[in-house]
């Protein structure tokens, strides 16, 4: 491969790696936004947002690209550029479906700990901030990384638009080079290692967020109910030998 085609395809990388970066910041806001509104006591707040997830959890991506930047120019007169076409597209899409992993994990918080704040005289927005949402964050971390890692994997329905992400660069140098197995292989190692690094990132996250709360991580607590185990386990064991003898 010519050092021109290496140069397009680190481009596409390069495009891929923004969209993803603003993509995930608008889907972060508009799940936790609608989420939090759909626990609301207002019931039009709860309608406004549960009207959202639905639209957006029930179209396809692909044709929410297409109506966000060929068909929203028509009816409001002005063109948003790929990159924020794609961004606002994506970003409205997958927000819709971390709106139900902040809702499911809202609602799992112990009533009790509502109740708590409610005798402490704090405000509906002092028992979100200060009590529900640090509990509930950490529970969000799996199901938002699996998000994430899908929200990566769609941002190469953006070469629909000509944008120059990885994807479409990958496409135009398999043409120059009439190379399909190695060029679209090298493509999925790219797109892995995004997606394994993003993966280190969030659990590394999520580590810190349930220390940070007296919790220690899921696979460090089953580990050492394990480790109890099979020592009470042995103990046990040993015990009933020395009876027997």
């Amino acid at each position: 491969m010519t050092s021109g085609l290496w140069e397009l395809v680190l481009e596409g990388i390069w495009v891929t790696v923004q969209l993803l970066f603003f993509s995930a910041l608008l889907a972060g806001a508009l799940s936790f936004a609608s989420g939090i509104a759909r626990t609301s006591r207002w019931w039009i707040v709860r309608f406004l947002a549960g009207f959202y997830t639905e639209v957006f959890r029930g179209t396809s991506a692909l044709i929410m690209i297409f109506w966000v930047y060929f068909v929203l120019p028509l009816a409001f007169g002005w063109q948003l550029v790929p990159l924020w076409a794609g961004t606002l597209a994506l970003g409205l899409t997958y927000g819709a479906y971390g709106s139900e992993i902040v809702r499911g994990a809202l609602n799992a918080v112990d009533p009790a700990q509502r109740e708590g704040g409610v005798a402490l005289g704090f405000t509906p927005w002092q028992r979100m901030r200060l009590i529900l949402l640090p509990q509930a964050v950490p529970e969000m971390m799996p199901s938002f990384c699996n998000l994430l890692v899908e929200l990566l994997k769609g941002t190469a329905l953006v070469s629909v638009m000509g944008m120059g992400d990885l994807t479409f660069s990958a496409n135009l140098v398999r043409l120059a080079l009439q190379e399909s197995a190695e060029v679209y292989t090298y493509v999925l190692v790219v797109y892995f290692v995004i997606a394994f690094a993003l993966t280190r990132l969030m659990r590394a996250l999520e580590k810190r967020l349930r220390a940070g709360i007296g919790k220690e991580p899921e696979h460090d607590a089953s580990a050492r109910r394990r480790k109890r185990a099979r020592t009470t386990g042995v103990g046990v064991g040993a015990a009933a030998d020395g009876g027997r003898s």
